[in-house]
């Protein structure tokens, strides 16, 4: 239990999911231009699990530090802003969201902006307590629990990227298209509710028939079950009259990005977000990419999460729509551990989140 004037934080060595732990440390005193945050839960992402394993190594980042406090995403209140802060948005007892790069406020990320990564190359999430900067956080939405809010800075703000990064702010699209999603977990799931809520037809791809008929619950047009048809490029241009999708929010990697290629429509855009079932391609199997953009006019294109902006002009979106993030589970502080390597194992639904008061 934290006691009066200490904050308890999980720390990761970048050595094992086995080797997370936990210790105490005085409680940190907000500067100016700065607010002290009680976090109330924390929702875990694949990259967490990566830093957490020492895998997270495709980013070159500058004074990254060998034990850290994993995660980005918290929900919390305001229980204190710094001394000589002239200008500040928050108030003692607002609910706010963490971002996940404190730099990025709008705009394309720059280099400079993954140094200001929560969990890795800065402290994360999984404390009682944290400061932060004014500008590295947003307000939660009040309709939302802290759970449900939790899960919103990476997954949902990177899901609102593949789909609208590429047009104007403040215009929001889907209508109309057809968006395709690889899988089940939060950013899928994400990309999912928000497409299906603009009015977009929604193609869900996972080896679960179980999953596939909750992302039917969702709103989900067609899905289609890898394992029981691994041609499904083809399933895809069958079920779009050989147009193909429109956007296709790619997490696979090496396994899926030629088939993802084999099933987008001329001028679509292929948004490359995760590589779950590898980093390089096969052995005998190499993209030519150039080849492979040129035969459908496409866009392929890196998601980076997004700006506060971004994430703000999501919320509105979400408050409009009223949608409710899916949380898979939920474990309490002292089983980060456990969260950790359930979320691991691939077996959730959406997002898993750690209640930590």
């Amino acid at each position: 239990m934290t006691k009066p004037g200490e904050v308890t934080k999980w720390l990761a060595s970048q050595d094992g999911l086995q080797n997370l732990t936990k210790t105490t440390g005085p409680l940190p005193t907000p500067g100016k231009d700065e607010v002290l945050v009680e976090i109330h839960t924390v929702s875990l992402n694949y990259r967490d699990t990566e830093v957490t394993m020492g895998l997270y190594t495709h980013h070159k980042y500058v004074g990254a530090a060998p034990s850290i406090v994993p995660c980005s995403d918290m929900c919390g209140t305001v229980v204190s802003i710094g001394e000589d802060t002239t200008s500040c948005p928050w108030r003692v007892g607002d609910r706010v969201l963490s971002t996940f790069s404190q730099s990025h406020l709008t705009g394309q990320v720059k280099a400079k902006d993954l140094a200001s990564g929560l969990g890795l190359p800065l402290d994360g999430v999984l404390q009682t307590y944290r400061v932060f900067p004014v500008t590295g956080l947003v307000k939660a939405p009040d309709y939302l629990s802290d759970e449900a809010a939790s899960t919103l800075p990476i997954a949902g703000v990177t899901a609102w990227m593949s789909i609208n990064g590429m047009r104007p702010m403040g215009s929001p699209g889907g209508r109309g298209e057809t968006i395709l999603v690889q899988g089940t977990g939060g950013v899928s799931i994400s990309g999912l509710q928000i497409a299906h809520a603009a009015g977009a037809k929604t193609i869900v791809t996972s080896s679960s028939d179980a999953k596939l008929e909750r992302a039917k619950g969702l709103g989900a047009t067609h899905t289609i079950n890898y394992r029981t048809h691994p041609d499904w490029e083809k399933t895809v241009m069958e079920l779009t009259n050989d147009e193909g999708a429109d956007i296709i929010l790619e997490v696979g990697g090496a396994r899926t990005l030629r088939k993802s290629f084999d099933c987008i429509a001329f001028g679509g855009i292929i948004d490359c977000i995760g590589y779950l079932s590898g980093k390089e391609d096969d052995p005998g199997d190499r993209l030519n990419v150039n080849v492979l953009a040129l035969r459908r006019n496409v866009t392929l294109k890196g998601i980076l999460n997004g700006p506060r902006d971004r994430f703000e002009e999501m919320l509105q979106f979400y408050q409009e729509h009223q949608i409710q993030p899916v949380v898979d589970k939920v474990f309490g502080f002292d089983e980060a551990k456990e969260a950790f390597q359930y979320l691991y194992s691939g077996g959730h639904f959406g997002k898993v989140v750690i209640k930590v008061k």
